[in-house]
């Protein structure tokens, strides 16, 4: 029987006017496709809020940051350090732990040093790196007084908990070329969503009234303009069964969780970007999951050629991407999709998409027991 090496979810999100995810001047961002230009949602933004997401309901929290100094040093005064020592000691788990291979720099003056590079480690992992330097506060002390520090904590022992690794990692992977024993290989790929049809960009002009004007005032206390979209979204992304295994050593119970959790989080959540000022909080149309004993496939090319609905971009998305996996099943080697299911907003089954399920939680618990089941086959 054919092993599940790969998951394949795709959705169908409709926003209304919204701008979750802005480019560098404060538009929504865009590619062109098939010679349409199309609103964007970068891989990163959405990533970020399913992390986030499946930390929160696993109680599991990672952190990505260059201010580790800073953090190690707020724990190591709440173990009754002097500021300044702790600061010495934050930087000396940096200097310890990589040598020359990751610098120290000043972002302003007057507050903590951050490193050259970004570091992404479970919260719980700076508790431990902190209480590395406690173990040795003599010997920072003494290094602290000398013109040129250097690293003298145990280094095996920094890059040991900088090694350590929580669900996300597990997921998303991490990358530290400084350090190369501290990478992960990540599980997910993780597609830029994009419209199934051409977009363009609406201005809106905006005022805000000043509560406590003057007596000659007739006008605003603000003026601006801030742009958004509208549209239907093709969101993509897949899961390396077996990589996602070997990252938790073989841990299958906890990798049908992360599963489940990264599936559920890719469905409910909405990057945050302007949301106080559009509540753009909607779910998704269509989810379609299929498992696969091959390579991951993704449907993208159903939308190259841009989509036109006269009732609607959603109905019309549904049946390219309908079309679409019906060729590729034709196409492609038979028996190598071991699970195909989908559920959606409308009550009819969507041909060639497998089994219509009747909503989104057992969308995911039958997909999860597909990519790792019981019988272990």
């Amino acid at each position: 029987m054919s092993t599940p090496t790969f998951l394949d979810v795709h959705v169908l999100h409709t926003l209304p006017y919204s701008n979750i995810n802005r480019d560098d001047l404060g538009s929504p961002k865009t590619l062109v496709y098939g010679g349409a230009e199309r609103t964007r949602v970068s891989s990163q933004s959405w990533k970020r809020s399913v992390r986030h997401r499946v930390e929160e309901r696993l109680g599991d929290p990672a952190v990505r940051t260059r201010r580790i100094v800073g953090e190690i040093a707020g724990r190591l005064i709440a173990r009754g350090w002097e500021p300044d020592l702790a600061e010495q000691g934050g930087n000396q788990v940096v200097l310890s732990a990589a040598k020359n291979g990751i610098k120290l720099e000043k972002e302003k003056e007057g507050e903590s040093r951050v490193t050259s590079v970004l570091f992404y480690l479970p919260v719980s992992a700076i508790d431990a790196l902190a209480a590395i330097a406690d173990e040795h506060r003599e010997a920072v002390a003494k290094e602290s007084a000398k013109k040129s520090p250097k690293g003298i904590l145990p280094a095996d022992d920094i890059v040991a908990v900088l090694r350590s690794r929580n669900a996300t990692v597990n997921l998303f992977g991490r990358m530290l070329a400084e350090l190369p024993s501290t990478e992960v290989d990540g599980a997910v790929q993780f597609a830029h969503a994009f419209t199934t049809h051409g977009t363009s960009v609406q201005a809106d002009f905006f005022t805000a009234v000043d509560d406590v004007p003057r007596q000659d005032d007739h006008g605003s206390g603000h003026m601006n303009v801030g742009q958004f979209s509208t549209g239907t979204f093709y969101r993509y992304a897949n899961i390396d069964l077996a990589g996602l295994l070997r990252n938790l050593d073989g841990d299958v119970e906890a990798a049908r969780e992360l599963v489940s959790e990264f599936l559920r989080a890719f469905l409910d959540t909405v990057p945050s970007g302007k949301q106080n000022a559009t509540a753009a909080m909607t779910l998704p149309d269509l989810a379609h999951v299929v498992v696969r004993s091959d390579r991951p496939v993704s449907y993208a090319p159903a939308f190259e050629s841009a989509v036109r609905g006269p009732e609607g971009f959603a109905p019309a998305s549904v049946s390219r991407l309908s079309e679409y996996a019906g060729k590729i099943e034709r196409l492609w080697w038979p028996g190598t999709v071991l699970s195909s299911v989908h559920a959606g907003i409308d009550d009819k089954p969507v041909e060639n998409l497998g089994e219509r399920l009747a909503g989104y939680p057992t969308l995911v618990e039958t997909s999860v027991a597909a990519a790792y089941p019981e019988d272990g086959s």
